[in-house]
């Protein structure tokens, strides 16, 4: 999952934008839960996974999403190698007010690069930082809805894979949906810091994200991602990677996805390519 942040502003000019203002949040907030959030094949809309951008949707109130998923992939600059990641998981609660409450335990990482010329590398694994966090919807109309999310990286993982200090983030979210047809774009900043061994440094960075998901059917879901990041590391540039796949509605209360991605450019994740499969629960 990424973690980003982005700050709101919000400026009212005149005493009738006021009240234009005020006409407007009425007027989304007529329906609960929002059009595209709902219906038969809802939870393809609410579940997180498995792109990096968040779903502009939140879990209803009183209910339990639970995500999860094994990353393979191979590993980026030469000579290579390959890495895996498990299990992604996702635990997300669903609160009064549109609003949730999410956590990001640690995943498990282990990475084994290939041998260089005359070089002996050695695998490594370990486990991520945790993240926590919150989202709110702001307001929806029957095809648009926007959304604000939180996110707090704690200090802690291991060395080679945790976070050495705290950080935080925070996306917003603006989706449109017509029925089968859905764009979704999440924009942000960060303030994070590196793995412990790699140096603990602190850097901030920019990060769009632009999701266009196709009904194929009712239950089947297309979906294609590129997103970026303004600095994927201390002293790093621009990283952009793309992802694709399919997400299937099993049950009303279980999906199931397969993915895959690909570095454009950057060294964004360290990889140059990788597959991912996973499904989330929706506990009523």
């Amino acid at each position: 999952m990424w973690e980003t942040v982005l700050s709101l502003q919000r400026i009212v000019r005149a005493p009738p934008l006021a009240a234009l203002a005020a006409a407007s949040i009425a007027s989304v907030h007529a329906a609960n839960p929002p059009p595209s959030c709902g219906g038969p094949s809802g939870y393809l809309a609410v579940i997180d996974r498995p792109t990096a951008e968040d779903s502009g949707c939140v879990v209803a109130q009183g209910m339990i999403d639970i995500e999860g998923g094994v990353t393979a992939g191979n590993l980026y600059p030469a000579p290579g190698g390959r890495y895996y990641m498990l299990p992604n998981l996702a635990v997300r609660w669903g609160l009064p007010g549109n609003s949730e409450l999410v956590w990001l335990p640690p995943d498990f990482q282990h990475q084994s690069p290939d041998d260089g010329p005359g070089d002996s590398t050695v695998a490594a694994h370990g486990f991520g930082p945790t993240t926590v966090g919150f989202k709110h919807m702001l307001g929806w109309t029957d095809h648009w809805q926007w959304t604000a999310e939180g996110l707090a990286t704690l200090p802690s993982g291991d060395s080679t894979f945790g976070s050495h200090g705290p950080g935080g983030a925070l996306n917003a979210i603006v989706s449109y949906g017509n029925g089968r047809l859905g764009l979704s774009l999440m924009v942000g900043v960060t303030s994070q810091t590196a793995a412990t061994a790699a140096g603990g440094q602190r850097f901030q960075s920019f990060n769009p994200d632009l999701v266009v998901t196709w009904a194929a059917t009712s239950r089947m879901q297309l979906f294609a991602e590129v997103y970026s990041q303004s600095h994927s590391g201390y002293l790093q540039g621009w990283g952009t990677n793309a992802d694709g796949g399919l997400q299937y509605l099993v049950t009303p209360d279980l999906v199931v996805d397969v993915e895959e991605g690909v570095r454009l450019q950057g060294t964004l994740g360290g990889f140059s390519s990788y597959t991912g499969v996973g499904l989330g629960l929706l506990f009523r």
